[in-house]
């Protein structure tokens, strides 16, 4: 194993080969001059897309960052997937990783005290 994480991980692995094919498709489309081809090729290359993010979003990924050096398998599972990843746009886009931010930055009371808003209103 190298000293880095990086490509690790079923989806990445997934999608490359997805999109691998995908280009090879799109060219034998300009070899052969077929639009149908080309056509046909980007579209596998879109399909390679939307399966690395839910392959991501469903725990096949990985978090940004280096994850701990026992976690670098391929089969590894990300438990944390399901909330979603702080710094992960692929997550930002699916709606995760929001409320983890957003709650973390509330305030909550000390048990006993009233809430700003609650304590001028009366």
């Amino acid at each position: 194993m190298s000293q880095y994480d990086e490509g690790h991980t079923v989806a990445g692995w997934t999608g490359t080969a997805i999109a691998t094919i995908g280009s090879a498709v799109v060219g034998a489309g300009i070899c052969m001059v077929s639009a149908g081809l080309i056509t046909g090729g980007l579209g596998i290359v879109a399909v390679s897309v939307l399966v690395t993010w839910t392959l991501h979003l469903s725990g096949w990924g990985k978090p940004p960052g280096v994850r701990p050096r026992g976690q670098w398998r391929m089969g590894a599972r990300d438990l944390s997937a399901r909330d979603g990843h702080a710094e992960c746009w692929s997550c930002r886009l699916a709606g995760r990783g929001r409320l983890a931010a957003a709650t973390a930055s509330e305030v909550v009371p000390v048990a006993g005290e009233q809430e700003p808003a609650v304590a001028e209103a009366r």
